[in-house]
């Protein structure tokens, strides 16, 4: 069979596309124009491997005027930019429509939708499969068993396996014959094509061999073959939609509300999206920002954690920008916009997690590439077995050698015994059934795996790169010196009146107690009140204690003092985590190269450092310099694992090659991460590295005995040694193997430490 290009597992396999014949629906309404170029986004059906990316991509590419296109896997959208004028967009939703994927205006609903019903259907497809391949059992055991069976009551075993297994057959192969179906009309072949072509040829001769009273059948083989493949294909699809686009979570965390101030200084609440540049907005004390701007009237603390890293909070004044995503934390403040919500800080981050996580999805997983030698060669076997069988016997003859003629029937018996023994059930389940293990393993040890191909990447990290405020440190301040008892809750009393970090950290190390009455918080500077008769202040050395001597140890700080006492210094520190140092030295006894890249100031990211035994650190590091550095280790051949918590950490965690977050971290870097550690243990770092590792090994395993399997048992099918329902049995058998050989994972101990 002569092949334009091979696909491999499952692409396209998307739902929803009518047929690819039909011409693509018009488009040209979406284009977007902007800064000098044309812009379309689609949402493409049926891209799931990085071969679909490269091909789309490329397909895009070629034509006339186009300057770039991007497909994300995670949001099945494809971004095309071009210049004006030089393409006509319907132009772009033909060409994927030539190509076999279906192509509509991109919504993001829909195309989680979209990805749900799939998996929905999946599922169905499954419980079919199984209802048939056991109704069906029940029919044909009696025949195996049966030696004395009259040919009469073996027909009707056979009728009445057919009645169950043809429309479950049917229906279960709706997967494998879509696929199959876009694929050749595309000019394609993929692994589902001689799926379904077993499918078809065995449906077919058994129920000509029933019709004809014959003694062999093979329903009950198609149905299991069926069965066994939707379990590798579901479980497959679990681990891939697992991974939810870090982009979208990123662009759920912007306000979607803002409160304008009119020309006549009323305020009103509108749609972040309405915002305009030069609008001026009201940010009350815990509101978060929807847009860039400059603070045109007030003073106020900022909590720019999540964007920057900064450990502390930022004192924001009149005159000062402020970005999109910083809350508020103090007082009222008067904000004008620079740039609507769409060209925000957090909006320019999330395009930069959408580039991140594009360049991840051309990984190709260990299956895929198995399985882009494996359709060409079944399909030349089997056309040889047939032909071999068929026309064979006619050429000896002509050549003056005796042979007898086997005829159509057993030609295309041995055909259809090489399709379904060189069916990829093994091959389907050899790589998932590892992974679904594995996962299983490290979720009891607190670590959940979000996407199938992450313990693939994370077997080939050789780098570690941790953030450092909620992560390698526990993101929050706590008091480290000893005040007497009586000062500690006179200064909790101060502290309970104020939204600071500081502040907060003081009252949890004091406990419940009362608040000062008439506090008054100046921000940036601190909190001044009346404690027991005496007037009290709690806030920075200058506000609190301006005579006291400067600190030179860089490390946070109160300062209260309470009448005619001497002013009292308390001290904070974001405390590491408990095993962080122990973590660190794992990994690098392991062969790790680690190091650290945060947005902190650089006293406090050189104690981190320090305590963590981490030699190579950057502090000061903005969110696009974080990813830049990604990249640039990935340039050189490495294969960095990044480890962060923040906003200001998605886009390098979707840029790495693999990714982790802690479960307390922004959802926006949960989504970007491959794992999430749950708890604050980061001994599990390691732990799921050699895990992978060993996964590694096992999918190896599966796969090489899949390669052994399939080169010992197609030439026997190919010699007419085995029938149909023995190559069945066989088949299953090697799913069951690869299967058993996954599970000794469960008895492996533990790595360790």
């Amino acid at each position: 069979m002569a092949l334009a290009s091979v696909e491999t597992s499952g692409c396209p396999s998307g739902l929803g596309a009518s047929g690819v014949q039909e011409r693509a629906r018009d488009v040209r309404a979406f284009v977007q124009h902007d800064s000098g170029a044309d812009r379309l986004e689609l949402m493409v059906e049926g891209a799931s491997c990085a071969g679909c990316i490269k091909k789309i991509e490329g397909a895009m590419l070629a034509l006339p005027g186009v300057r770039d296109a991007r497909l994300n896997l995670s949001t099945r959208r494809l971004r095309v930019d071009w210049a004006p004028g030089a393409l006509e967009a319907q132009a772009i939703a033909d060409t994927l429509t030539r190509l076999g994927y279906g192509a509509r205006p991109f919504d993001a609903e829909m195309a989680q939708r979209s990805v749900d019903a799939h998996g929905r259907f999946l599922l169905r497809c499954l419980a079919v499969a199984g209802f048939g391949a056991m109704n069906t059992m029940m029919f044909s055991a009696p025949i195996w068993f049966g030696d004395d069976m009259s040919d009469n009551t073996r027909t009707l075993m056979h009728w009445l396996s057919a009645v169950v297994a043809i429309p479950c057959a049917l229906y279960a192969a709706q997967p494998f014959f879509r696929s199959a179906s876009k694929a050749l009309l595309g000019g394609r072949a993929n692994m589902d094509v001689p799926i379904s072509l077993a499918v078809i040829l065995t449906l077919s001769m058994s129920i000509a061999e029933t019709m004809q009273n014959g003694a062999h059948a093979y329903f009950d083989g198609i149905t299991m073959l069926l069965f066994f493949l939707l379990i590798g294909r579901y479980l497959d699809h679990s681990l891939r939609e697992r991974a939810r686009t870090a982009a979208r979570e990123l662009l759920a965390m912007q306000a979607v509300t803002a409160s304008r101030v009119g020309a006549d200084g009323v305020v009103e609440t509108i749609s972040a999206r309405d915002v305009e540049i030069g609008d001026r907005l009201m940010l009350a004390a815990g509101d978060r920002a929807p847009c860039d701007g400059v603070i045109a009237a007030g003073v106020s603390d900022l909590d720019c954690s999540m964007l920057t890293g900064e450990s502390l909070p930022v004192t924001g004044r009149t005159g000062d920008a402020i970005l999109a995503g910083t809350i508020n934390l103090t007082k009222p403040i008067t904000v004008a916009v620079q740039a609507r919500a769409e060209n925000s800080a957090v909006a320019k981050l999330a395009r930069l997690i959408e580039a991140g996580e594009q360049g991840r999805g051309r990984f190709v997983r260990l299956a895929d590439k198995a399985a882009s030698l494996y359709v060409p060669l079944v399909h030349s076997l089997a056309a040889l077995t047939f032909l071999s069988w068929f026309v064979g016997p006619m050429l000896l003859r002509m050549w003056g050698i005796e042979a007898s003629d086997v005829g159509f029937r057993i030609a295309l018996q041995n055909a259809v015994a090489v399709l379904i023994i060189t069916c990829p059930c093994a091959l389907g389940l050899a790589v998932p059934v590892v992974q679904v293990v594995a996962t299983g393993r490290l979720f009891k040890r607190g670590v959940f795996v979000r996407s199938g191909d992450a313990l693939e990447r994370l077997a080939s990290v050789d780098m570690v790169i941790f953030d450092k405020t909620g992560t390698l440190t526990l993101g929050r301040p706590r008091l480290v010196s000893k005040p007497d008892a009586d000062v500690l809750g006179a200064a909790a009393s101060l502290a309970r009146a104020s939204r600071h970090p500081l502040s907060r950290a003081l009252v949890e190390a004091a406990g419940p107690g009362h608040v000062c009455a008439g506090a008054v918080e100046t921000p940036g500077e601190g909190v001044a009140g009346v404690v027991d008769g005496a007037p009290s202040r709690l806030g920075k050395r200058s506000f609190a204690a301006p005579e006291a001597p400067d600190s030179t140890d860089g490390s946070p700080e109160l300062w209260f003092a309470e009448g005619d006492r001497p002013p009292i210094r308390l001290v904070f520190a974001d405390a590491l985590r408990a095993d962080a140092a122990e973590a660190v030295a794992a990994l690098q006894s392991r062969g790790y190269a680690v190091e650290m890249l945060s947005g902190d100031r650089e006293s406090a990211v050189a104690a981190a450092a320090r305590a963590a035994g981490i030699v190579t650190w950057r502090a000061g590091v903005t969110p696009a310099e974080k990813t830049a550095y990604v990249e640039r280790m990935r340039s050189r051949g490495l294969h960095p694992l990044m480890i962060g918590d923040g906003l200001n950490d998605a886009a390098a965690l979707a840029a790495a090659h693999a990714s982790a977050s802690p479960g307390a971290a922004v959802e926006a870097s949960q989504a970007a991460a491959d794992i999430v550690l749950q708890g604050e243990q980061l001994m599990n770092v390691p732990e799921a590295l050699e895990i992978a590792r060993r996964a590694r090994a096992r999918s190896l395993e599966n796969l090489g005995f899949s390669a052994v399997y399939n080169l010992v048992a197609a030439p026997l099918a190919a010699f007419g040694f085995l029938t149909p329902l023995i190559a069945a049995c066989a088949m299953s058998g090697s799913s069951l193997i690869v299967t058993l050989n996954a599970l000794r994972m469960q008895l492996e101990k533990r790595p360790a430490a």
